[in-house]
């Protein structure tokens, strides 16, 4: 398989984390219900292919995301196949304390909660106002920290909404100070119908490290709607951030907002990377392998650019 000329690029990490959403953001907008079996095994070839964090599902009631509605069945499938099935290598959105509940349940040991930066988005995702959503999470993130947990906060709707219009960054910046100060590890920021540019991208990390939350802290989520997610990950990476999310073949969207597609997706993160000479762990051969297979199980082909070239 071709793999890219390696040149060092000046400015960046030298090594990215990725922290791969696939399964559970990739999946959760898909209209049929993917079996967890075959969701099992998705994860399994994300492990084989090196990535060692990996969001598996997400705790909301089903009756939101019908497509989450398998999380106990896909992650006691993990734990019989074998591995690791606990700690930061696979976290699980939890959206209040019934959720925990279950992640707990089962043991998990790292969590993600998902807020939002704007009034509309908050109302139709959390069905909470901007304000309520963190009395909603404060004891989510209380209970997890007092137990050991490792917990991540996403904030949605970074860099504009498709019923708002611009996010003002002082806006954005403020949200997730609150977030943070609950008390997690690592904050996502979710250009969540992707029309982020990389200027923006500067403005706001800039903004954040003003107010103590700098980018070894911060990881970042862009979604490709206008194309322009993998240039806006490399201006983060120039900003000193060093967690990316990405997902497996493209895949990815949000059922509460129809103009966001699919994630970066990871192949063409890791090719970009590999021929600029920073470390991901991650081998592309399997990784492509991986995105046609699960294209496969989803009956058509995928959004990827770097799969179409490498596969096609």
């Amino acid at each position: 398989m071709r793999t890219p000329q390696v040149e060092a690029a000046t400015g960046l990490p030298a090594s990215v984390t990725i922290y791969e959403v696939g399964p559970r953001d990739g999946l959760q907008n898909e209209k049929t219900v993917v079996p967890a079996a075959t969701k099992v095994e998705f994860i399994r070839r994300l492990e084989a292919a090196g990535l060692q964090t990996i969001e598996t599902t997400s705790f909301v009631p089903a009756k939101w995301v019908p497509q989450m509605g398998d999380a106990e069945e896909v992650l006691a499938g993990l734990a019989a196949s074998g591995g690791d099935a606990t700690g930061r290598r696979r976290p699980a959105l939890v959206p209040n304390e019934r959720g925990l509940d279950r992640a707990e349940e089962l043991g998990l040991e790292a969590i993600a909660i998902f807020g939002s930066a704007t009034e509309t988005f908050a109302r139709k995702n959390l069905n909470r106002s901007v304000t309520e959503q963190y009395a909603m999470f404060e004891p989510v993130v209380k209970r997890a920290l007092a137990d050991g947990m490792w917990v991540r906060a996403y904030v949605s709707m970074c860099f504009g909404d498709p019923w708002e219009g611009p996010v003002p960054v002082d806006q954005v910046v403020e949200v997730a100070q609150r977030l943070m100060d609950l008390g997690c590890a690592e904050l996502s920021l979710g250009d969540t119908i992707g029309v982020g540019t990389t200027g923006h991208v500067h403005r706001l990390l800039e903004a954040l490290g003003h107010k103590g939350i700098g980018p070894d802290r911060i990881a970042v989520h862009f979604h490709d709607t206008y194309g322009q997610a993998l240039a806006n990950t490399l201006a983060a990476l120039r900003d000193g951030v060093s967690v990316v999310d990405a997902s497996t073949g493209g895949l990815g969207g949000c059922p509460y907002a129809k103009s966001a597609t699919g994630n970066l997706a990871t192949e063409d993160l890791v090719w970009a990377l590999t021929g600029a000479g920073v470390e991901t762990g991650v081998d592309l051969e399997q990784l492509v392998e991986t995105s046609v297979w699960m294209a496969a199980q989803l009956g058509r082909p995928s959004p990827s650019n770097v799969v179409r070239a490498l596969a096609g």
